[in-house]
Formats: C-alpha cells, sequence, structure tokens
C-alpha cells in the first residue's frame, strides 16, 4: 500500500496527514523538496538528496532536518508501504509562523515523506518549446528545489497548450539553462555537455554524477546554437529522456550515446 505517508516522525495514512492552515509552505511556498527514485526498496544516492538539501536548507536559513531521522524515515516509510519501485517526495518547510512575510523566531519545520509507485518511464522523444520564463543564474534561489515552482509550471502549461511536451528554460543572456522538470544534456561538436549553474541549470544529483565522472562536462550553450547540436537529453534522478526537437529544429537519435548515459545513471 501507498496510502501511507511519513509526516514530522510518525507515518500515518494519508488522509489522516493534516497540514496547519498557517503553515509557511502552504501559504507562501516558503520551503524546499526533494525527488527520489526508489528501486528495490531502497533510495540511490539518498546522501547526494540529504546534501542538497541541506545545502537548500543553509541558502534559505531553515533549520535542516535530522539527516539520521531522514534516513530512517525513508527505511520504515519502504515498510510500511511495501513499495519496492517507484519515487519518493520529501518535502520540508519553516513550518508555522504569524500573518506577514518573516518567520517565527523558534522555528519548528514540517517534515513530509511521500512515495508513489510509478509506470515505466516514457523513453519517447520529447519536442520542448523555448518559454518566455528565464532562470536567474545569479539568484541563490535558482539553486534549491524551493517550493515556488509557479515558473516551471508555467512554462510547462504553456508548451503543451502550444502541442509541445515540454519546455526549454533559457537563462540570462538567451543561453540554455534547463527544462521545466529536468536538467538538459547536448550533444555539441560530438561532446556531451550541460549547462552551468550560473546560467540558471539546477545542480541535479544526477547531472553531478556524470559531471564527476567526466561523462559530460558545463558549458554555455547559446539558444543559436541547436544546428551545431546532434541530440538532447532531459536528465533527473527519475529518468533520462530523448529530445526530438527544440521549438523547430529537429535533433536526431543517437542510440550509442543513450545506451552509455542510461547505463552509468541507471
Amino acid at each position: 500500500m501507498t496510502d501511507s505517508v511519513w509526516l514530522d516522525g510518525r507515518i500515518v495514512p494519508a488522509k489522516d496527514a493534516v497540514i496547519a492552515p498557517t503553515d509557511r509552505g502552504f501559504l507562501l511556498g516558503d520551503g524546499l523538496f526533494e525527488t527520489m527514485r526508489l528501486t528495490e526498496g531502497c533510495v540511490p544516492h539518498l546522501e547526494r538528496h540529504l546534501s542538497r538539501l541541506e545545502t537548500g536548507c543553509a541558502t534559505l536559513h531553515l533549520p535542516p532536518p535530522d539527516r539520521t531521522l531522514l534516513q530512517k524515515a525513508v527505511a520504515d516509510l519502504v515498510v510500511a508501504t511495501g513499495l519496492k519501485s517507484g519515487s519518493m517526495r520529501l518535502t520540508v518547510t519553516r513550518g508555522c509562523g504569524p500573518r506577514g512575510l518573516l518567520p517565527p523566531v523558534d522555528v519548528k519545520p514540517t517534515v513530509l515523506l511521500t512515495c508513489a509507485a510509478s509506470s515505466p518511464p516514457s523513453v519517447q522523444p520529447v519536442r520542448l518549446a523555448t518559454s518566455r520564463y528565464v532562470r536567474d543564474g545569479s539568484s541563490p534561489l535558482s539553486q534549491v528545489k524551493s517550493l515556488n515552482y509557479l515558473p516551471m509550471v508555467m512554462a510547462r502549461m504553456e508548451a503543451v497548450a502550444a502541442g509541445y511536451d515540454d519546455a526549454l528554460l533559457p537563462g540570462v543572456g538567451r543561453v540554455v539553462a534547463e527544462a521545466s522538470a529536468a536538467n538538459i544534456l547536448l550533444l555539441l561538436d560530438g561532446e556531451v555537455v550541460t549547462p552551468p549553474v550560473t546560467d540558471g541549470a539546477l545542480p541535479g544529483t544526477s547531472r553531478a554524477r556524470l559531471l564527476e565522472a567526466g561523462v559530460c562536462r558545463e558549458q554555455s550553450v547559446p539558444l543559436n546554437v541547436w544546428s551545431r547540436v546532434s541530440a538532447a537529453w532531459l536528465v533527473s534522478a527519475l529518468s533520462l529522456q530523448p529530445v526530438a526537437s527544440v521549438d523547430s529544429c529537429a535533433l536526431r537519435e543517437e542510440p550509442a550515446w543513450e545506451q552509455k548515459l542510461r547505463a552509468f545513471l541507471f
């Protein structure tokens, strides 16, 4: 069963989980989240996710949850649900506070862990539309997975309404940043590159692994360079998906490169 959740130290039925009306995550989007893959009853690279969460908490001046507590929460929720494969989402908010923008002096974060079964990830190539929403890589908030996700939501909605599958968000200066919910890899002049965080890319966990292993490297990519891009993929902790086109520019498939990336990631 996957209708149980872990909330503030207890596993409860999802229908009984209560978030207070004064919770700042609900009212102001004041918090962070991590989406994690669940396979064979474990979360691969859990420590990377928890490290990124702690970095994000530091950026938001938010007391981080105890790492040992979160590790146990993951294990306990797997046992409670019996789920072996799927995804987990860890959400941390600043908790309840008074009316207004300033948080209380004594912050008591709300911590929620949920899980969901997943169907096999799509490997069908996606068509991207360049969005009007811009990722500002100079902002500290562009480097955290905050609950303020409206630009990505709107970008995806507008792309789908225009007949595309997803949106490509540019960075400041007409460069490639990322898709609405994934980093992007580009096979540019025979080499796999990914935009730097300074151009608006979120520091994704899969992206970090690829960079550390030397499978790809960081490089700024102008939006007008698609004629030199052979192929591209969207990558997240959950999936790797090829890109069929960006606006009117068609990209080709590169099975050998895709197999190499998929074998490394999953």
